[in-house]
């Protein structure tokens, strides 16, 4: 059950975020001096937090990725889930990659590893009025991996974070010759863990912000990741983002089946005193 005050607190977040893209662009960069401001205050928290929280990481394998939830720049606890996958796993070259990022200000899963850890990155989205460290691109199946060439992206890099809301499932199935080392890509919480279905794929289509209609199951990108060589590790505990991990790294790392990692939506409507996700769409999901 959802409490009433967390109900609250998420109803704002949802609103802020919403205004805040309709902002003239000097008021957006006060308000992304405040968000940098939040950000070093609760890094340095964090790094006081990590040194307790470092037994439960290096003690044997991860029954559970939720218990290392913490937002810096995130949306939800995705920053302290990415930080301690990488102290179990080590980091390579330091790359990340995050598509569907808008400004890179707001709700970035890549973002606290580009301040804090230095990495390099790539960030894409086909957002207007973005700043320059921001690539423009609209992201299709068709043109991932010219787009990787592009702007070249190595073979193997350690993270990609996928957030295009709608044709999530086509695009990492088209991704072909590129291997990062972990996945973050959004699910659709809606769907019932047992039941493998997507959004039919159309390039040019857009997620219309207001039905259930977008992106694909847990259970489809579970086993479209086993398809290209990934393990599911955990989900959020918001029923956002699902965390992959290739087969070659998950050692540190207790597998469940999809179905015992899968969490519900925690967004849209409220409905007897839980979420219930967005309204149903009158399209039809693609089974896969």
């Amino acid at each position: 059950m959802v409490g009433p005050l967390e109900r609250i607190f998420n109803n704002i977040k949802s609103l802020g975020i919403k205004y805040y893209h309709k902002l003239p662009i000097r008021f957006k960069n006060v308000v992304k001096r405040g968000i940098f401001l939040k950000g070093n205050i609760y890094y340095l928290i964090f790094k006081l937090k990590s040194k307790f929280m470092f037994h439960s990481i290096s003690n044997g394998p991860i029954k559970s990725i939720n218990q290392f939830e913490y937002k810096i720049y995130s949306q939800n606890g995705e920053d302290g889930i990415i930080d301690m996958i990488f102290q179990k796993i080590d980091v390579t070259n330091r790359f990340c990659v995050e598509f569907g990022v808008g400004d890179g200000c707001i709700e970035s899963n890549c973002l606290y590893l580009i301040k804090h850890k230095k990495w390099k990155y790539l960030f894409m989205d086909a957002s207007d009025n973005l700043p320059s460290f921001v690539k423009k691109e609209f992201i299709t199946a068709e043109n991932i991996n010219l787009l990787f060439k592009k702007y070249r992206i190595p073979k193997e890099f350690d993270l990609l974070s996928l957030d295009i809301d709608y044709n999530t499932y086509w695009v990492w199935k088209a991704i072909s010759g590129y291997h990062p080392r972990v996945i973050v890509i959004e699910y659709n919480s809606s769907i019932p863990p047992t039941e493998s279905k997507t959004v039919k794929y159309i390039p040019n289509v857009i997620w219309d912000g207001k039905t259930n209609y977008f992106g694909a199951s847990l259970l489809a990108l579970d086993s479209l990741g086993k398809s290209k060589g990934y393990t599911l590790v955990g989900c959020d505990s918001k029923g956002i983002n699902a965390f992959f991990i290739r087969n070659d790294l998950t050692g540190s790392f207790v597998i469940k089946k999809s179905n015992e990692l899968y969490k519900p939506s925690i967004y849209g409507r409220f409905v007897g005193g839980k979420y219930t996700g967005y309204p149903d769409s009158k399209n039809k999901f693609v089974l896969v």
